[in-house]
């Protein structure tokens, strides 16, 4: 027979792993986003800086989008990453 203790417990184990999912899915789809805009970049106008490479990767998922929008019509690197 389970104890309260240990149903409490077992819940916060539970909810851990269920916040540890969310947390890793979050995280693949941020750095699968920064992957396709590094490839956008490259295709566009040529391989990446590593200062550019870094900028991308740190990018918040709204920047990452709004700089992904701004590829398709921009003249330069400058002009997507302001």
């Amino acid at each position: 027979m389970q104890t309260f203790i240990d149903r409490y417990i077992e819940q916060g184990r539970q909810r851990g792993l269920e916040q540890g999912i969310e947390q890793g899915i979050e995280q693949g789809r941020h750095q699968g986003e920064a992957a396709v805009l590094l490839r956008q970049i490259e295709r566009k106008f040529g391989p990446p800086m590593e200062s550019v490479r870094q900028r991308v990767q740190d990018a918040d998922t709204e920047t990452l989008l709004r700089w992904s929008e701004r590829i398709l019509t921009a003249d330069s690197l400058d002009a997507v990453l302001q």
